[in-house]
């Protein structure tokens, strides 16, 4: 018996064939879990699904995991689509993925995140745009559904913190594919009530039970609202997009009813602390007149009013006396200044006085005319000038300099032809 024996290569290489040719495994669907996840440097994923029983290795080129929309990592369920052969190195078969998305609320977080993402970079989450919630409202609209735990709990906590507070029930859908046009139609027809504030949402559940509050028409309800409005969606750990874009975000429904309205409690305590304060303050404020009016009543003007008429009596004689006594020093100094004047000698003899004032002119002018240097010249002398130099000494002229004779009457110019010293 001839027993013909096949390398592993060339098994394996069978087996691939076998997987290869086979169209159903040429394109398959399957969700499973992600683990042992490697993020090549080359951009290709290495990972393993598995469920409850199995696993299958799984590799995804990096020309495919550029489309994914999110970033993958162990521990998330998924649904992929790819096609099953075998690596020959190993002879292990495995997926190659040519498609993967989350599953489930995996799709659903992640619509959350992108429209959460888009209405933050339009501004609609800015606090600035946050309206404040009145503090003592008279009456407030509940946007919910009509039945269940959600309006009970609002209703009877407003009624027990504060009863005088009016409530109106604009019933809506708040689950379903009809829930967001509901929403939006009865936040709409809120604003027609001169509410002063407005509760909006619904009980717990998942994430598609509280996805109606993850839509965009109801953020932009929400935002445009003129009234401000309380979100009050799902338990404490729930956020939804209108929360974020709410004037005030509740953690539960009955929390929105606290936020919406005080504790008429509070109210009488506070009441009853402005009473008594009001009441220190009256208390107070007449302690203090009364023994401003004691003091007054017991004052010495009161008890002797003459006396302060002799006291104003005697003041005023005093400024009599010193109004007397000024104008009195005021007329003895106009009299002394009036006798000196008149008893001058410029009054007395004013032609004497002016002849012995030009007399006194006419010597300082003589006195003058001694000293004017011009006045010698009239006398025969000279003044000899080089370059507009006085000439004082002999050695300051040579023989052709050219010279300036001031006379009294003229200027010689002339040129010395001969110098004799003394």
């Amino acid at each position: 018996m001839n027993i013909k024996y096949v390398s592993i290569s060339d098994l394996t290489r069978y087996i691939k064939a076998k997987f290869d040719m086979d169209h159903h495994l040429n394109k398959v669907y399957i969700k499973g879990e992600i683990s042992n996840f490697k993020h090549h440097t080359r951009g290709h994923l290495y990972f393993t699904l598995k469920d409850e029983n199995s696993r299958i290795a799984a590799l995804m080129f990096a020309s495919s995991a550029a489309r994914l929309n999110f970033n993958p990592e162990d521990g998330q369920k998924v649904l992929v689509c790819g096609r099953i052969s075998v690596y020959e190195a190993t002879g292990n078969y495995q997926i190659y993925v040519e498609s993967m998305e989350q599953d489930g609320i995996g799709n659903l977080y992640l619509e959350f995140e992108k429209l959460k993402k888009k209405l933050k970079e339009k501004g609609m989450f800015d606090e600035a745009h946050k309206k404040p919630i009145p503090k003592y409202p008279k009456k407030i609209g509940i946007i919910t559904a009509p039945t269940g735990a959600a309006i009970r709990d609002i209703l009877s906590t407003i009624k027990r913190r504060y009863p005088i507070c009016e409530t109106i029930l604009f019933p809506a859908l708040v689950q379903g594919e009809n829930a967001k046009e509901s929403i939006v139609k009865q936040i709409n027809n809120a604003q027609d009530y001169d509410l002063d504030v407005i509760i909006c949402g619904r009980g717990g559940g998942s994430i598609e039970d509280l996805w109606a509050f993850n839509e965009e028409i109801v953020a932009e309800a929400i935002y445009n609202c003129k009234i401000p409005i309380i979100s009050a969606v799902g338990h404490e750990i729930d956020f939804t997009i209108a929360d974020y874009v709410a004037d005030l975000r509740a953690p539960t429904p009955t929390g929105a009813a606290e936020m919406a309205v005080p504790n008429y409690l509070d109210i009488i305590n506070l009441i009853n602390q402005y009473k008594i304060r009001l009441n220190e303050g009256v208390n107070n404020t007449i302690k203090k007149n009364q023994v401003r009016l004691d003091n007054i009543t017991s004052s010495f003007v009161l008890k002797n009013p003459m006396s302060l008429y002799e006291i104003k009596e005697q003041k005023l004689d005093n400024l009599i006396d010193s109004l007397n006594k000024l104008i009195k020093n005021k007329l003895d100094n106009s009299k002394t200044r009036y006798l000196n004047i008149t008893s001058s000698n410029i009054l007395k003899e004013p032609t004497n006085l002016f002849i012995k004032k030009q007399h006194q002119f006419e010597i300082l002018l003589n006195k003058v005319q001694i000293l004017n240097p011009m006045s010698l010249l009239d006398k025969g002398y000279s003044v000899v000038k080089k370059d507009n130099k006085t000439i004082k000494d002999i050695k300051d002229i040579n023989i052709n300099d050219e010279i300036n004779i001031t006379l009294s009457k003229g200027i010689i110019n002339a040129k010395v032809i001969e110098r004799k010293d003394k």
